[in-house]
């Protein structure tokens, strides 16, 4: 059983790292783009290729119906994640189709990679013998997801891609020649820049217009909420944290952490943290909300609608919709979906907010060139992303051709793209930087009191709208 693997630092080429030391620190490179900008670039590069690997076969008419087209993508023999398996791990690459998916996604990933790496003035020969290593443990964890008994417990690729690089990182280290295939930030970017085929506007309007009111109403309240009661109730030290967790909780868990980070200048070790909060939490209400749901009696619309809004990743809210009921998971992807399209949003507020207050100058006038210096470019390749498709699905045909991109190639790229993402950040992080982060107890604290305002804010507001 496949899953719908959804989830939504610049690191330099430091020593080994050990659970009790931290990587020097290092300049950052320098090259001919960016990382938001060849994030952008090898993204686009990527859906080119899957728009051009799309077929067009047409049927020929029935006596009473016209001729009909459908379309199939030839990369998508080429591109996949490993199967499911029991009792003997090589069954999730034992097939000659999986392995040749599995080993067809690193070799193309391995090469654009490279050269965006190249792009943005790391050594290119350096990360192309680091990459297939990053790439193997990413395979590992999902070898590890799609295990029947960890599958039947929705505990996906995410969780494990962490707990194998937090092994690595704080047992043997994480070497320095490895260090170099760790992207974190790249990886994510440009699996978000390709996500953004998948949110298509005219798509999502159809399935839950209702849906908009339930996120655009909560979402902001929640964030601008709990990001008041970190700063004036637990007077947390940190803003930058304090925004993190806020946006990741309320948002749509990492893919807004990451585009908030950037925005506000957060440290890697406080991102590093909303993403593992994120993740406990996102598991552990995957699994208790649809019990819960039954418990109180409410109808699968209202229930999916609840999820969508406060589980913080597409991936764990599809699995929990669909253990409530098709309905369920129906309206729990278009909220999350829905959710998803204020990343950039929020993202512009908040680099808005930390100019003009945060870090603002007695002296100096807000200046609108450093809130564009602060914005996430990358944020503007998912938006671009969505127009595009969302224009193409809107054509004749335009649904299927749309479909013959995302699930024939897509969506497999952007889901190795978020795993490498996760082994990187377990291979970037020790538990000592964690433990001085949660210090006091003060981030958990901040989690749990805003998640619980945004449970109880979005059941009203999915019972005002789907009852």
């Amino acid at each position: 059983m496949q899953h719908d693997h959804s989830y939504d630092g610049e690191v330099g080429q430091g020593e080994v790292i050990d659970s009790v030391s931290s990587p020097p620190p290092v300049s950052q490179p320098r090259g001919l783009l960016t990382e938001d900008l060849a994030a952008i670039a090898v993204a686009v590069i990527l859906l080119v290729a899957c728009c051009l690997a799309v077929r067009s076969n047409q049927s020929e008419p029935a006596a009473d119906s016209s001729a009909s087209v459908t379309y199939e993508n030839s990369l998508k023999p080429w591109l996949g994640m490993p199967a499911e398996w029991q009792g003997n791990p090589l069954q999730a690459l034992g097939g000659p189709s999986e392995l040749t998916r599995v080993v067809g996604a690193g070799v193309i990933l391995w090469i654009v990679f490279a050269l965006g790496a190249g792009a943005i003035g790391r050594n290119i020969g350096r990360v192309a013998m680091a990459f297939p290593i990053v790439f193997l443990l990413a395979t590992l964890a999902y070898v590890i997801a799609e295990n029947a008994v960890v599958s039947a417990y929705s505990l996906e690729y995410a969780l494990w891609a962490i707990i194998v690089g937090l092994l690595i990182s704080n047992t043997i280290g994480t070497p320095r020649w490895l260090r170099a295939g760790v992207m974190t930030e790249f990886y994510i970017k440009t699996g978000l820049v390709i996500m953004g085929a998948e949110v298509l506007f005219n798509k999502l309007l159809a399935l839950s217009e209702k849906g908009i009111v339930v996120s655009w109403l909560v979402t902001p309240t929640v964030l601008v909420a709990t990001f008041w009661f970190g700063q004036r109730v637990l007077r947390m030290k940190s803003a930058s944290l304090n925004m993190v967790i806020s946006a990741d909780m309320s948002v749509c868990g990492v893919s807004a952490a990451i585009a908030t980070a950037a925005a506000c200048k957060a440290k890697k070790e406080e991102l590093s943290l909303a993403i593992s909060m994120s993740l406990m939490f996102t598991v552990a209400m995957m699994v208790v909300m649809p019990p819960i749901i039954r418990l109180l009696g409410l109808s699968e619309a209202v229930g999916g609608a609840w999820m969508g809004g406060t589980i913080d990743s597409t991936g764990a809210v599809a699995a929990a919709g669909a253990l409530l009921g098709d309905e369920a998971e129906k309206v729990a992807i278009a909220v999350k979906m829905i959710q998803n399209i204020l990343i950039g949003v929020v993202a512009f507020f908040v680099a808005l907010y930390w100019v003009t207050y945060v870090e603002k100058n007695p002296d100096d006038r807000p200046n609108i060139g450093e809130v564009w210096r602060r914005f996430p470019k990358f944020v503007l390749g998912f938006v671009l992303a969505s127009i595009v498709f969302s224009i193409i699905y809107s054509f004749p045909s335009g649904d299927g051709y749309v479909n013959a991109v995302v699930k024939g190639a897509s969506k497999s790229i952007r889901g190795w793209c978020f795993c490498l993402a996760f082994v990187s950040i377990g291979l970037d992080t020790n538990f000592r930087q964690l433990k001085e982060q949660i210090s006091g107890g003060k981030p958990l604290v901040l989690y749990v009191v805003g998640q619980s305002f945004n449970l109880c804010l979005t059941l009203l507001m999915a019972w005002l709208m789907f009852r």
